[in-house]
């Protein structure tokens, strides 16, 4: 039982690598970065696949050539559509909200609510001070 926790707790924490290695991609498009994500990529992949037929599993080879793809191209429709996709898969807020700057999406209604709180916030960061 120990080591299903161990392996889930591995297999958790290289999605989240993952997940941060196409934010930092996103950010900085160079190729050392894209070429970091498909490292964790394999080594997902390898996680979730079974001993007999290690190459059957690809689901994070092929979803990070797409998303890569996607962020270089982000004006494409198409491509939009695939980084909407990978924006409603992240579970972690503050990495979705992060993510979805670094892409320049288009304004979700998560983010909506999240802008009407910065602006609230910014009108009433002054509030205090006044006399």
């Amino acid at each position: 039982m120990r080591d299903s926790v161990v392996q889930a707790d591995c297999r958790t924490k290289k999605v989240r690598d993952w997940l941060l290695a196409l934010l930092r991609y996103a950010v900085t498009l160079h190729d050392a970065d894209k070429a970091a994500i498909l490292v964790i990529a394999d080594e997902i992949d390898r996680l979730g696949s079974c001993a007999e037929d290690r190459s059957a599993f690809k689901f994070f080879h092929r979803t990070s050539t797409e998303l890569c793809s996607a962020i270089f191209e982000k004006q494409n429709s198409k491509k939009s559509a695939v980084l909407r996709l990978h924006l409603k898969r992240i579970d972690d807020c503050r990495l979705r909200c992060a993510f979805e700057a670094a892409i320049d999406a288009d304004t979700s209604p998560a983010t909506s609510d999240a802008e009407k709180m910065r602006k609230r916030g910014a009108q009433d960061l002054w509030k205090g001070l006044r006399r």
